[in-house]
């Protein structure tokens, strides 16, 4: 008792910011265990979750609080190699989700290989071993249920650790108003459309250009209601970010609404709204004196997390 009341004390410095914080270990786990419900509720919850390299072992596969506020259990690692997708930046170790989301992602990457002509995914983020918020990057795939493809076709090789670091991915878009025609192919509509058509799949973001783009390749197409889940957001020109619906037995899991666009397809009012102005920031003007930087917000810790995260940062 005594050498995990040191652990946990010794947790609380690193997480507050004295020492570097390091990778999760068993011990940490138990040492996080025991520490007060008032002092684990205190820590920075990026780095309790961004610390974790394992998932939970003794959890059922759940999905926990909301898309950008909340935590996994029973997370399933996206094999690093597949007959149709390589994991891109494994040194982030995001390549965990479910299980529902990991298998939709293995079914695209197969079925699109097989009937779009596009030769396997090369994927992004998904999550964190036990999900929650990430020291960098995301907002979102906190619960693993978001994952990130990115536009560019994998090659027909295994690339090695190194390339997988260094490799940039391709942006498929001019601005935020057009499409690169040097680069966007007929194949990565094809892909975008088929991951849209997945019951399971709540929403697909892009570059408002890529929506542009798809809305007028799928013009006189019968079915055109899979647009309606594309929807056009910042950030998104080289990659694709899938986000799938609360799985059943994630019950303390929270859907957004379904996206409901007027015409049918979000071609319309919506897609105009992304390619003005309006949405993005304005230049800043040049001040006449120096401003003093704003105090940055607060770190958001465990306690503004799910009750249930709790148990999933101190579970072995």
């Amino acid at each position: 008792m005594i050498r995990s009341a040191l652990l946990a004390a010794a947790l609380l410095a690193a997480f507050a910011g004295f020492e570097p914080a390091a990778s999760q270990s068993v011990a940490d786990a138990q040492a996080l265990a025991v520490m007060s419900d008032k002092a684990l509720m205190k820590l920075p919850a990026k780095k309790v979750f961004g610390g974790q390299k394992e998932p939970t072992t003794n959890l059922k596969a759940r999905a926990i609080g909301s898309y950008a506020r909340g935590c996994m259990a029973g997370g399933q690692a996206l094999p690093v190699d597949g007959p149709a997708w390589q994991v891109m930046r494994l040194s982030r170790n995001r390549n965990w989700g479910h299980p529902d989301l990991v298998a939709l992602v293995e079914r695209l990457a197969k079925e699109s290989k097989a009937n779009d002509g596009w030769n396997g995914l090369l994927v992004g983020d998904l999550a964190q071993p036990r999900g929650g918020p990430m020291p960098s990057g995301h907002a979102s795939h906190q619960v693993g249920l978001d994952a990130d493809v990115w536009l560019t076709p994998m090659p027909d090789r295994t690339l090695s650790a190194k390339e997988r670091e260094e490799i940039k991915a391709t942006v498929v878009v001019k601005d935020r108003r057009h499409i690169d025609p040097a680069v966007w192919t007929d194949a990565h509509a094809r892909l975008i459309k088929r991951a849209a058509s997945y019951p399971e799949v709540a929403r697909i973001f892009v570059h408002p250009p890529i929506k542009a783009e798809l809305c007028k390749w799928s013009k006189g197409q019968k079915d055109r209601s899979w647009l309606a889940k594309v929807r056009p957001y910042f950030g998104h020109n080289y990659h694709f970010h899938i986000r799938i619906k609360c799985p059943d037995g994630s019950t303390t899991c929270k859907n957004q609404p379904d996206p409901a666009p007027k015409d049918g397809t979000g071609c319309g009012d919506e897609l105009a709204y992304w390619m003005g102005d309006k949405p993005w920031p304005k230049p800043a003007k040049p001040e006449a004196k120096p401003q003093k930087p704003a105090k940055p917000a607060p770190p958001l810790t465990l306690a503004a997390l799910p009750a249930e995260c709790r148990a999933v940062v101190t579970a072995e």
